[in-house]
């Protein structure tokens, strides 16, 4: 098996051009306040001296929207160039403000006319069906004039967590429907002749993910369309977690050509992210032979991968991103990974990781924590590292936590729509604020955050 790349068309974002032949471009978002300007500043610094092409950030609103050129003029006067996107949630307004300024804009299909998700079934007919697509093309159109005017790209971003009630009735929570609500905007594009743009269709489950941009692909290819893929699996993790899922969804489409910029979103400081980042694109040949070599081997139902690494991350990158289709695929159920340096149980441990991210075995709790971003109001990292010793005690005498699935999540952005296929779930609700999900359902509001993992384990308990 030889690797090659999918042919894309060009998006021009600045001096960064994604896709045709370009390499592939690596990302990163800030999780500083965004009217912070000096935090902000410095932290993409950071980011881009660990190998960035491309930064974002969020702009909830207009003040923090004009607030980029003050971020972008600091920047530009300290020697950096690097492209700024701005990531736009439920005001389309801000969206044609940023567009003036910042080289990129991200729009979210799932909320940037449809109203945010309440999971509300609701019935269209054809007709009505046809208006509600007529709204959005007649709100996207000025925005992509502006585009226009400022050579500003766009990226269309999909994700699983915010589609929207219209969407979702239609179509279900299906790969179709996240694919849908992508064509539904890539066609007006098209339509206006607007050619930089780059798509995006993220979720948690990496399963979901990977079916979902190759039935992208299948689409693109129908309707023929050719634009650059940005991939990433939202709300991953931190630490061992968020690499491996990291790597199998990320990985397993790298392998079969399909990527053109990526983001690892861990839940970590952003400017860990890069190093990750470049080392799955530079295992991209490798793990494509190898997992060539490992399907024309597999027996007994079980995957056998041997490998060579010295350090563990490139042992949980390689392994993660060299099995991932095929176990998603169903070629197999069972994994063995055998490495000189590494402990018997190190290794099954590993497999394990791996064998849940595919959604295969489940043999402990699993952690669906987003990357933060200006968003987030309260210590993602200290939050998560609380939440999870506070599950390790309660499991002491409790063994049902360990099968759980809880979600910490910065806001309510993409908040009860990831955790839908949690148990719990842990929402930034404002500052100093948290509010508790019970699946997609909100049982508690606006917890002080001081009082909000203890008040998560005590309901846990209560309701098992």
């Amino acid at each position: 098996m030889s690797y090659s790349r999918r042919k894309s068309s060009v998006c021009q974002v600045a001096g960064v051009a994604i896709g045709g032949e370009n390499p592939i471009r690596l990302q990163s978002m800030t999780n500083t306040n965004t009217n912070d300007t000096e935090g902000s500043v410095a932290q993409i610094k950071r980011i881009v001296d660990a190998g960035a092409d491309i930064v974002r950030l969020t702009a909830q609103g207009t003040k923090e929207a004009l607030n980029l050129q003050n971020i972008e003029d600091q920047l530009r006067a300290d020697g950096y160039n690097v492209p700024l996107v701005a990531d736009i949630h439920f005001n389309a307004k801000v969206a044609d403000v940023a567009a003036g300024i910042v080289e990129k804009v991200r729009i979210n299909p799932g909320n940037y006319v449809d109203p945010g998700r309440t999971f509300k079934k609701l019935e269209y007919t054809d007709t009505e069906y046809a208006a509600e697509i007529q709204k959005i093309r007649e709100r996207l159109i000025p925005f992509l004039t502006i585009c226009k005017e400022h050579h500003t790209a766009v990226r269309i971003g999909v994700n699983h967590g915010s589609l929207s009630d219209r969407i979702m009735s239609r179509y279900g929570d299906t790969p179709e429907g996240m694919v849908e609500s992508c064509m539904e905007f890539l066609r007006i594009c098209r339509d206006e002749r607007f050619n930089d743009v780059v798509i995006s269709i993220k979720a948690s489950n990496c399963v979901v993910m990977v079916r979902t941009m190759r039935l992208l692909v299948v689409q693109m290819e129908k309707e023929g369309m050719a634009y650059p893929l940005h991939l990433g699996v939202t709300e991953a993790g931190e630490g061992e977690d968020g690499r491996i899922k990291s790597a199998l969804g990320i990985g397993a489409l790298l392998c079969e050509g399909i990527g053109d910029t990526i983001r690892v979103s861990l839940s970590e400081a952003p400017e860990r992210e890069i190093p990750v980042a470049q080392k799955l694109v530079s295992f991209i040949e490798e793990c494509a032979q190898l997992r060539q070599q490992c399907k024309e081997n597999i027996q007994d139902d079980t995957i056998s991968l041997s490998l060579n690494e010295t350090e563990m991350e490139d042992l949980q990158l390689k392994a993660a991103m060299t099995v991932g289709a095929l176990l998603i695929d169903g070629l197999a159920h069972k994994l063995i990974i055998t490495n000189p340096g590494f402990s018997a149980e190190q290794l099954t441990d590993l497999a394990d990781s791996i064998l849940q991210a595919a959604r295969i075995k489940f043999t402990r709790t699993e952690y669906i924590s987003c990357p933060g971003c200006g968003r987030t109001l309260y210590d993602l990292e200290e939050t998560i590292a609380r939440i999870k010793a506070a599950v390790k005690e309660a499991a002491k005498t409790d063994v049902r936590f360990n099968t759980l699935k809880i979600g910490i999540m910065g806001c309510i952005v993409n908040g009860p729509g990831e955790m839908a296929d949690a148990d719990y779930g842990y929402v930034g609700a404002g500052p100093g604020r948290v509010s508790l999900y019970k699946g997609k359902v909100c049982v508690e509001k606006n917890i002080p955050t001081e009082e909000a993992v203890e008040r998560l384990i005590s309901f846990i308990k209560e309701d098992r």
